[in-house]
């Protein structure tokens, strides 16, 4: 966020349409700016060097570098810019590795716009849930290795690796019960209230928690805690009927 105030967006599509659709809707809001447009994966890497932008939207298919591998960039530089995948059906396996590269949510291209928008200020705030039912589902669907083979769609298009859970990460033993009950809860897709509600906590005490875990798992936010909870076996997919 600049000194204004306003959350800085970068659009990351190798479709102009697309770039120019989510740009009127986003600058139409109060509060929300688009500084650049990348086509492909390496102008957008650099550019959030350049410009420094709160929330990339970043489409998971492009030339040259695809989403992927530029999250993966993105966040492995240290930015603090917060990275929202675009793709165009719910169980995507390149929008779970996108997760898995550390992007903070994903949505689908054809998104309403009011939502596009509360998207950007979740995840600028860093409060960003997996409550989404739709998110959920990808995380159990690939954690779990059930999901369908993704195709190639060419160039610049690298297959994510096979989901598989990890064996238990020595770091969770750093967890307190407690945190480690948050954490489950977390991965539930509860926000804060619903934890504090549940556990009896005030919501000050429950944001105490979800920092001290991050901080201790070296984690950007939630959204990633809940991956890595998948992926080192805390969680087991449940196969939930949706």
């Amino acid at each position: 966020m600049n000194e204004s105030g306003r959350l800085r967006v970068l659009l990351a599509d190798d479709q102009p349409l697309l770039r120019m659709g989510f740009r009127l809707i986003l600058e139409g809001e109060d509060g929300l700016e688009v500084v650049g447009e990348a086509s492909d994966g390496a102008d957008a890497v650099r550019q959030v060097g350049h410009l420094d932008p709160d929330v990339v939207l970043m489409d998971v298919r492009m030339p040259t570098l695809d989403g992927i591998e530029a999250t993966r960039a993105i966040t492995g530089s240290g930015s603090r810019a917060r990275i929202i995948i675009l793709t165009t059906f719910d169980l995507d396996e390149y929008a779970f590795a996108g997760l898995q590269a550390g992007a903070s949510a994903f949505l689908l291209k054809d998104v309403a716009p009011a939502e596009l928008v509360q998207a950007v200020r979740v995840v600028a705030s860093g409060d960003a849930v997996v409550a989404p039912r739709v998110t959920q589902r990808l995380l159990e669907t690939y954690v779990r290795g059930a999901g369908p083979a993704a195709a190639s769609d060419g160039p610049g298009t690298a297959s994510p690796p096979a989901a598989a859970p990890a064996p238990r990460d020595p770091l969770l033993e750093d967890l307190t019960p407690r945190e480690t009950e948050m954490l489950e809860a977390m991965s539930e897709g509860l926000s804060n209230a619903e934890i504090a509600h549940r556990y009896f906590l005030s919501e000050a005490t429950v944001k105490t928690h979800v920092r001290r875990i991050l901080t201790k798992l070296h984690l950007r936010d939630r959204v990633q805690a809940v991956v890595y909870a998948y992926e080192t076996g805390l969680v087991t997919p449940s196969n939930p009927d949706y």
